[in-house]
């Protein structure tokens, strides 16, 4: 069977619940064509996983003598026809090479065999995969046919998103909760878009609006009403007549104005301030907070009956170092709003793919999608390369000494085990918080020069920032 790049792999299901952990191999990103659908393949009863050059992408998958194969053809002129396999080895799948020209990488690491463990960074060539054992459905549907900001392959995402598709048409409020950067006005805007709602889309910042504004800025105002107020003012509410009212950071609204938008809820009706008359609107609200507000409602922060009017559908975005095989739908999203006009020319070295794909984003996509803006405008009408992505993602080239050529790993770390390289990582985090991210502190108690301790610290994905203040 012949399957293209957003096709599943699909594979019996094992006996047990649906939430059992299974493995699967994740095609994130080629640094060639990042813009090429990523793509899920499951290795839930696969014996082996072969790894090759082709003249287009492709995923077979067979039987030979009673094993099931799947064999994985990828068009990257840096992988070898025989590059790479992988197999089952008592409980666990390991990785080989299979003396390939350019080698084999585990988490930015040259590997000639390894055991894969949850969250593993693989690197073939110029293209890259991400190992994860999760449980997820085989019948999910391909990521790369939702609408932007509702595209994922993270098995927590994908039945909730189908669920907030199901709900995007009617006018039941929807509670967004996540982290600053999760990307929830992206969501609001795609439930506005699939709602069908002909009026606009308004989106307002709850804890930008000063305390003394915010009711006259939402509900409106008459001429008059207070100092200031030299005309009549319909409001932020009353704009979105029609259409969909965004409230973000919903917990920062404060407690005379919750009163006030209850009644919004309750009667359709805003009334201005200075007004005596309330004028019907017809809305559909959304509202995001990064804030816990059932938490803050115990408190008597929030209004537990706001707080009811305001979930009848609630969506928990995770953060992004949570779902990291949806990187590349990611990059590949955000590269085409960086650069829309030339976005199909982008292309990246594995230097900056892996930095981007193994970089933790405590900032989330937001903070992708800036250090991505950025990296295309410094690259111009070349290649991405590492030094084009903001510090801390990318290092200073000069800060960095040459890199060896690909089908040549330094000689000391040509034979180091996935265990060895998870213990020095380890020592290195220690030696950081001990050292409070002093990268020449780190250096002098290792024994070893600043080059090389930058070396590691882009090997191995560490961020010295992170342990500065203890």
């Amino acid at each position: 069977m012949r399957e293209d790049s957003t096709t599943l792999v699909r594979t019996k299901r094992r006996a047990g619940s649906s939430a059992e952990p299974r493995p699967f191999l994740f095609l994130v990103l080629q640094c060639q064509r990042p813009l090429d659908p990523p793509a899920r393949l499951s290795l839930d009863g696969v014996d082996e996983v072969s790894f090759g050059r082709g003249a287009a992408r492709s995923f077979l998958r067979r039987s030979e003598g009673g094993r099931a194969l799947l064999d994985v053809r990828l068009e990257d002129g840096w992988i070898s026809s025989r590059h790479a396999r992988i197999t089952r080895d008592g409980g666990r799948l390991r990785l080989e090479d299979l003396g390939s020209t350019n080698g084999t990488f585990v988490n930015g690491v040259p590997q000639r065999s390894a055991a894969l463990a949850e969250g593993d960074l693989i690197e073939l060539g110029h293209t890259f995969f991400l190992f994860r054992e999760v449980p997820a459905a085989d019948d999910a549907p391909p990521a790369g046919d939702q609408p932007f900001g509702l595209a994922t392959f993270a098995p927590a995402l994908v039945e909730r998103f189908t669920a907030l598709r199901a709900v995007a048409p009617a006018r039941i409020p929807v509670v967004l909760q996540g982290e600053s950067g999760t990307g929830k006005e992206v969501i609001a805007r795609a439930i506005h878009a699939l709602s069908g709602r002909p009026g606009p889309f308004v989106a307002i910042n709850c804890g930008a609006l000063p305390d003394s504004l915010v009711e006259s800025e939402l509900f409106g105002h008459k001429k008059g009403a207070f100092s200031g107020a030299a005309e009549d003012r319909p409001g932020l509410i009353r704009a979105a007549d029609k259409g969909t009212l965004f409230l973000d950071e919903i917990g920062d609204l404060p407690a005379a104005s919750q009163t006030a938008f209850l009644r919004v809820l309750q009667e359709s009706e805003v009334v201005a301030v200075g007004a005596t008359r309330p004028v019907k609107v017809d809305l559909r609200v959304v509202v995001a907070t990064h804030r816990d507000l059932p938490a803050m409602v115990e408190r008597g922060d929030f209004r537990g009956d706001l707080f009811a009017r305001l979930s009848g559908f609630v969506l928990e975005l995770p953060p992004l170092r949570r779902r990291r095989e949806d990187l590349g739908l990611l990059i590949a999203a955000l590269l085409r709003r960086a650069a829309p006009d030339r976005a199909a020319e982008v292309s990246m070295s594995c230097e900056a793919a892996r930095a981007l794909l193994l970089r933790e984003w405590r900032l989330n996509v937001r903070e992708l999608e800036k250090c991505l803006a950025t990296a295309v405008v410094l690259a111009g009408s070349g290649r991405v390369e590492l030094d084009h992505l903001p510090p801390p993602v990318g290092a200073p080239r000069s800060s960095l000494p040459p890199e060896a050529p690909r089908s040549e790993a330094p000689s000391g770390e040509r034979h180091r085990s996935a265990a060895e390289d998870q213990e020095r990582r380890e020592a290195l985090i220690r030696l950081f918080r001990e050292h409070r991210g002093n990268i020449s502190a780190v250096a002098r108690a290792m024994g070893k020069g600043r080059t090389q301790i930058h070396r590691w610290i882009a090997r191995y994905g560490i961020e010295p920032a992170d342990y500065r203040d203890g």
